[in-house]
């Protein structure tokens, strides 16, 4: 095993190897896609929401880069199903998705920053869509 991949734990391993909610959905409510120039990673979020209740019924991701930016991708999709667009604007943080990874290395915090910039994105998408200020 080389030493780069002892730096990242059982969880972030697991999220890598076995991505949750990957690829994109048909006809989607909105998209987020963001790309960090200075290290190459590209994530794309794509969301149903219930209009009624405001709530991501549904999220995809598509993520080019690193395995940390796969993680994080698809460690926010777990966090954001569900959660109503308001929760989500209030109260979630990239540091949510560190904390559910149980941690990434400081030098790979950026992939749960771009990960949370790429579900603003999304969000903004759907107001735009929607005409909501």
């Amino acid at each position: 095993m080389n030493e780069s991949y002892t730096l990242y734990n059982e969880t972030v391993m697991d999220h890598f190897m076995n991505p949750r909610n990957m690829g994109d959905i048909k006809d989607a409510d909105a998209v987020g896609e963001v790309g960090a120039a200075a290290c190459g990673d590209i994530m794309k979020i794509s969301l149903k929401i219930d209009d009624i209740t405001g709530t991501v019924m549904d999220v995809r991701f598509k993520t080019f880069g690193c395995g940390s930016a796969i993680a994080a991708s698809s460690m926010a999709t777990e966090l954001i199903k569900g959660k109503s667009i308001d929760e989500l604007e209030r109260f979630f943080t990239n540091n949510d998705i560190v904390n559910a990874l149980g941690g990434l290395p400081p030098v790979k915090i950026h992939c749960s920053v771009l990960a949370h910039e790429a579900l603003t994105a999304a969000l903004e998408d759907y107001k735009k869509r929607k005409g909501i200020n």
